[in-house]
């Protein structure tokens, strides 16, 4: 990991909270934190019981700093109360299934637009010093109600740093694509059809493409967001993209495939900046960082961030997964299935 020193230093002694701690990515983050940190005390915050009875089978309370928090981040007392005595939240609560969101759309704005305001507003009021929210790929330019309520949340977030006054806790938002092998993502729903004995996998369009990340370079972007953020700015980090057809042939090349067309709410191609994000975008090699555009902006301390290594990109650049310059074929998608991880 890059920085790792400068990263357990920063959060050595220190209280973390991460919604939706439960999930694969709070996971993924937990086993990092105490792997490679010092911190505390580490808070899951999550509303499945069985997940966190499941998490602390693993990982007990008596053995690391750990603290289980049933809790949802729709209930704002229950969020302020959590937030005592915290000085970073990883915020990774949402719900992302796009269908159920579309049949289910005030459950969806609850979690991710409501709740993401309760998070800002326990993190205000209880003085805490850092706040990253990841966010998604859908939140650019959105089609679907889970990427629109995402997108809501990213300006809450952005906006929360005009908020904190003289308290001055800093929101920043982390934006990446597709996490390959987690639950609910395209690999293992075919690999229980593959299972089941199915020849034929249900594919939307050959042309379609993805970003994909694992889980681990998702923690490390975070942490490194945490390290480097300067409050307003949204990570987008590098990523390659793939082609579905590729993934179908990677799993066997005796699979036969089966259009059925673009499902409601869903993307031929993915993109993480629009074009209409260029004029505010800086190319920091492994990442972009996309500046907000409210006149209280302060980006003196984020050009000390940039350097000598950022650079604005091009008034027209956008950067979708269809026009990457980055991408996984037949033979890294097998590796990763094998290895649960990309070539080096």
């Amino acid at each position: 990991m890059k920085n790792k020193n400068n990263i357990v230093n920063l959060l050595k002694g220190k209280s973390i909270l991460i919604s939706g701690g439960t999930g694969s990515f709070g996971t993924a983050m937990l086993q990092t934190l105490l792997k490679i940190a010092d911190p505390k005390k580490i808070i899951i915050f999550s509303r499945d019981e069985l997940k966190q009875y499941e998490m602390s089978q693993r990982f007990p309370e008596n053995k690391y700093p750990i603290r289980y928090f049933i809790g949802d981040v729709r209930d704002k007392d229950r969020v302020n109360r959590a937030c005592v005595g915290v000085d970073i939240i990883i915020h990774a609560a949402a719900m992302k299934h796009v269908n159920a969101s579309e049949y289910n759309p005030t459950e969806c704005i609850a979690t991710n637009i409501n709740g993401a305001q309760n998070i800002i507003d326990a993190a205000i009021n209880n003085n805490i010093k850092k706040v990253i929210a990841l966010s998604t790929d859908k939140a650019a330019s959105p089609i679907n109600l889970y990427g629109a309520t995402k997108l809501c949340s990213d300006k809450l977030f952005i906006a929360a740093n005009n908020l904190s006054g003289e308290i001055k806790t800093r929101f920043s938002v982390v934006r990446y694509g597709n996490v390959l092998g987690s639950r609910g993502s395209v690999l293992p729903f075919f690999n229980s059809l593959i299972d089941k004995g199915i020849e034929t996998l249900p594919i939307t369009d050959i042309n379609m493409t993805r970003f994909v990340i694992t889980i681990e370079h998702g923690v490390q972007v975070v942490l490194n967001g945490i390290k480097n953020m300067v409050g307003g700015e949204i990570i987008v980090p590098k990523l390659p993209s793939f082609k579905i057809l590729s993934l179908v042939e990677a799993l066997s090349k005796d699979l036969k495939y089966e259009i059925i067309g673009i499902r409601p709410g869903e993307k031929l191609h993915e993109i993480m900046i629009p074009e209409e994000e260029s004029l505010n975008c800086i190319d920091m090699g492994d990442y972009f960082i996309i500046q907000p555009m409210h006149y209280w902006w302060n980006n003196n301390k984020l050009k000390k961030i940039i350097g000598n290594s950022g650079k604005a990109v091009s008034n027209s650049f956008e950067y979708s997964s269809n026009k990457n310059d980055q991408w996984l074929n037949v033979e890294d998608l097998k590796y990763f299935i094998k290895h649960n991880k990309f070539k080096k």
